[in-house]
């Protein structure tokens, strides 16, 4: 399974597959984090991989008792189509 990663440094989370990183920077405040930007390389784009980084993320935010404000697009449509983590939304 793929391991969530938090780049501090960069102030991203990313994952690795097939080798490839998909990463999602943020900008974290108190308990609220805000998604700017996923991206997920060329070849890993229509796989999945980013759906795996957003959901993976999403879980780390439960467990951690964040909100999200997702300015990214494809962040803002993943969430609202999860009915499992929509109520993040802040």
């Amino acid at each position: 399974m793929d391991q969530l990663r938090d780049n501090t440094a960069a102030s991203r989370f990313e994952i690795d597959t097939d080798g490839e990183t998909v990463f999602a920077n943020y900008r974290r405040s108190g308990d609220t984090l805000t998604i700017l930007w996923v991206e997920a390389p060329p070849a890993l784009r229509g796989s999945g991989a980013a759906g795996k980084l957003m959901k993976l993320l999403a879980q780390e935010a439960v467990a951690s008792g964040w909100r999200i404000v997702p300015v990214c697009g494809y962040a803002a449509a993943w969430l609202r189509r999860s009915s499992e983590f929509r109520g993040l939304v802040d």
